[in-house]
């Protein structure tokens, strides 16, 4: 067969071009009882889950992840596992089919139960989320009454899902088994869409549990910024009113506070992001599940504005405190700095008049000093004639040393000024 030429690929089409089909959903055929667990980690941990998740798969004797898996689906026989590695954090979604028969009778029992208890309990990174989801024929249970008994009748949430093919509940409570859970009455819905159905209700939860992180981030940065404000208000008052000398003092104060501010922001401004990053995709995952109310029932999406609704302002509001504050920080950070600036150019001003002033004394003294040269030279110059016209009488001059002295002051003086004079303009002229 003829391969036609190919012309030079980037480096990551291929990686961009399997994005989309990046974590698909898994096809589900109920009844099954699913447990979604979501290990919040750092780069240490995600890279301990792969290892972890390796040592599961050797002893079943089945091949482990490479370094750029993130990613896998693989059925234990027992159970099958679903697990995902994240930006920050690492979910495990472990799957086993159930009998129907008993669920009503007693307490029912959530996927991690086939899944190795040892393994289970060093999964790496800290539990964030474990959700235990179980998926029910709907002609079984007919309207949720039969398992409502699982679930927190105060705090009951439900709604049909999926254009009305299925029924959800959940009470978005803890159970003494450390678990939420969430009971999906699936009808006839095919098994790759019950997959995606099942896979956007476990998504609910977990993003929302990782907006929510945002949340004791922005009530801690709230104190710091009242702190912060009020040190800023006083400092404020206190430029107002400061002379120059306690400048340089408030000055290091206001710097030590931008500092301060801005070590903050650093520090949750990441934090906040995220937390809106997640706020969205549980608004998406709520619209994807396509759900409408039950009689007399809240819906998940009612639920979740009336109670993550305050948490997204706290953040939201948080963080533009915090870019506010930084403004109004570096506002006055430059007017002072600014005041300062005038200052020293006014005390420049003032050295540079008192330097002129001095130079015009020395120029003073420079010619006060020129005039006692010209008087000394002058002095030197004709005694040098006098002594040159005693020498000159032996051998004719017909006046004496002193007249001939006398004479030669006018003309020496005017010579020596003179050439003072041309010496001083040439050097003052260049």
């Amino acid at each position: 067969m003829h391969i036609a030429l190919q012309p030079a690929q980037h480096p990551q089409r291929a990686l961009l071009h399997n994005e989309v089909h990046a974590r698909p959903p898994e096809a589900i055929e109920g009844p099954v009882a699913s447990t979604h667990i979501v290990m919040w980690a750092d780069a240490a941990g995600r890279e301990a889950s792969r290892a972890h998740i390796a040592a599961l798969l050797r002893n079943h004797h089945l091949a482990p992840p490479d370094q750029h898996t993130t990613h896998l689906r693989v059925d234990l026989g027992t159970f099958r596992l679903r697990w995902e590695l994240h930006t920050e954090f690492v979910t495990w979604t472990f799957t086993v089919p159930i009998e129907t028969a008993a669920f009503g009778e007693r307490e029912p029992v959530g996927a991690t139960g086939a899944v190795p208890r040892e393994w289970l309990a060093q999964l790496p990174g800290q539990c964030l989320c474990s959700l235990n989801l179980w998926v029910l024929p709907t002609k079984e249970f007919g309207s949720g009454s039969l398992v409502r008994h699982v679930l927190s009748e105060d705090t009951l949430v439900a709604s049909t899902v999926a254009d009305g093919h299925g029924e959800v509940y959940t009470d978005f409570a803890i159970h003494p088994d450390g678990h939420s859970r969430m009971v999906l009455l699936a009808g006839g819905m095919t098994p790759r869409r019950l997959g995606r159905l099942v896979q956007r209700l476990q998504e609910i939860e977990t993003y929302r549990m990782a907006a929510l992180l945002g949340l004791p981030a922005a009530r801690e940065a709230t104190r710091v910024l009242a702190s912060a404000e009020r040190e800023l208000a006083e400092l404020a008052d206190a430029i107002r009113t400061a002379n120059r000398h306690a400048e340089p003092a408030l000055l290091d104060r206001l710097t030590r506070l931008a500092g301060q501010v801005e070590s903050e922001y650093a520090a949750t401004h990441s934090r906040f992001s995220a937390s809106s990053a997640y706020f969205e995709l549980v608004d998406r995952r709520i619209q994807d599940i396509a759900e409408s109310r039950l009689a007399g029932m809240q819906t998940i999406g009612e639920f979740m504005h009336r109670r993550l609704t305050p948490a997204r302002s706290t953040c939201e509001w948080a963080a533009r405190r915090q870019e506010a504050l930084s403004r109004r920080v570096s506002r006055i950070s430059h007017l002072l700095r600014t005041r300062v600036e005038i200052e020293q150019q006014q005390s420049s001003q003032a050295l540079l008049a008192s330097m002129n002033q001095r130079a015009d004394l020395q120029l003073k003294l420079q010619s006060t000093v020129e005039g006692l040269s010209v008087a000394a030279i002058t002095y030197y110059i004709v005694g040098l004639v006098s002594y040159l016209a005693k020498g000159a009488q032996q051998v004719g001059w017909p006046l004496s040393p002193e007249t001939t002295a006398a004479i030669a002051i006018p003309a020496v003086g005017f010579t020596v000024w003179w050439s003072l004079r041309r010496l001083h303009q040439r050097v003052f002229s260049r």
